[in-house]
């Protein structure tokens, strides 16, 4: 009998240990099909008091700090069903991918950083877990907001001919000038020009203007700072430009475009090829597919029409109906084998064929030149500020408009 009753003991204490631990957590919200946890909401509190505290600061009511989180945490839950919804995922490979690149920012390895990340008293394994939820939580506003963004070119314009704009994305441009009272001259000017005489000897031997003796050379100028007349013959225009003869009531300016700095002053070698290529398959093996292609190559160097033999046979979608043209590539585009075969060959001299984890190719390098690819980076920056800021104003418009069309219960937790 005092087993028996030892025993009931026992399981009653369970009993009432397992409720003790029920209640430790409860629901605090409903939020459409999910819920947030009252331990949710205490740990962000907790959170967000640790950080006032270690930059000593004076912490706002607590009542206001509740409402604001419980707000996000809601709207969270929302977006984390929606993905679930859209079978959003991130895999370990992903996540690890991610973290390293954390860890590289704060000038650490993976294993250091997550010897400091436990040693702070944190959990790793929960900070994978917080990073995974809001890189899901990233996508699925990428795929509902991305849609709606729509920048024009009178706000793209607009946007590149603002003072902020102009402050942090134009380059400064060296220039020289030549400067002469009649037109005869400047077009004689231009033909020597033509014929390869320096720009800096003419401007010293006919220009007129104050900076004669110093080659034509100006001072570093943007061109917002600059008048119209140069401003609209250098825009958009890269070094080396020589412009026409321009008309002012000085006379006329010819305008060389000496040099450009800045951030997105940027030049690149590229290369321009063609290429054929042939991919083995169940019916056409290796040694079949490389012999099927070195014949097509004998026909083009016995004059047959490169783009009409890439058209025919060539494997790649991307080129074959271009005549294998790749247009102008930097490296570091295409596959190595490629680019070493690539930069290895002469202008107009069919290469060997070779293979790549494509398939078997050859290739024609039609050309090679050092571009500027200043313009295209400006109007990049400028397009990554433009679509930021719709991004920002469409996703608050968007996470306003779910919460408001979501169904909330606030339980008692009194």
């Amino acid at each position: 009998m005092t087993k028996i009753l030892i025993t009931f003991i026992f399981l009653i204490s369970s009993v009432m240990v397992s409720a003790k631990t029920e209640i430790l957590d409860r629901i605090a919200i409903i939020v459409d099909d999910g819920v947030v946890m009252e331990s949710q909401i205490k740990s962000s509190i907790a959170k967000i008091n640790q950080r006032y505290e270690d930059q000593n600061l004076p912490k706002p009511p607590i009542d206001v700090v509740e409402e604001n989180v419980k707000e996000q945490l809601i709207v969270e839950e929302l977006q984390l069903q929606l993905a679930d919804r859209a079978g959003v995922r991130i895999s370990d490979a992903e996540l690890n991918v991610t973290l390293e690149r954390l860890a590289g920012n704060n000038q650490m390895s993976l294993e250091e950083f997550i010897t400091y990340i436990e040693n702070s008293g944190d959990s790793y394994e929960d900070l994978r877990e917080d990073i995974r939820k809001e890189m899901r939580i990233q996508r699925i506003q990428r795929g509902r907001v991305n849609s709606t963004i729509d920048i024009t070119e009178k706000e793209f314009d607009a946007f590149l001919a603002t003072d902020e704009s102009l402050d942090a994305l134009q380059p400064e441009l060296l220039v020289r000038q030549i400067l002469v009272k009649d037109k005869s001259t400047a077009e004689n000017i231009i033909n020597e020009i033509n014929k390869n005489v320096e720009f800096s000897d003419l401007a010293k031997r006919y220009s007129v203007s104050a900076t004669a003796q110093n080659g034509g050379l100006m001072s570093w100028k943007r061109l917002s700072e600059m008048p119209a007349l140069y401003e609209n013959a250098l825009e958009k225009k890269s070094v080396g430009f020589i412009s026409d003869p321009l008309e002012s009531g000085s006379g006329f300016h010819i305008l060389k475009l000496e040099d450009k700095q800045g951030d997105f002053v940027q030049f690149q070698d590229q290369w321009k090829s063609r290429h054929i290529l042939l991919m083995p398959t169940a019916i056409r093996n290796d040694e079949e597919t490389e012999r099927l292609l070195n014949e097509i190559r004998d026909r083009i160097i016995a004059g047959e029409d490169f783009g009409a033999l890439a058209d025919e046979y060539s494997e790649d979608p991307g080129s074959a109906k271009l005549g294998g043209d790749l247009g102008w590539l930097g490296q570091g585009v295409l596959a190595d084998k490629f680019e070493e075969t690539m930069l290895a060959s002469e202008i107009n001299v069919i290469s060997e064929v070779f293979k790549t984890e494509f398939g078997y190719h050859f290739l024609e390098v039609l050309g090679k030149r050092n571009h500027e690819l200043t313009n295209e980076l400006i109007e990049e920056r400028a397009y990554q500020v433009l679509y930021s800021r719709k991004f920002d104003e469409e996703l608050d418009n968007t996470l306003r408009t779910m919460r408001a069309e979501a169904f909330v219960e606030f339980k008692d937790l009194d």
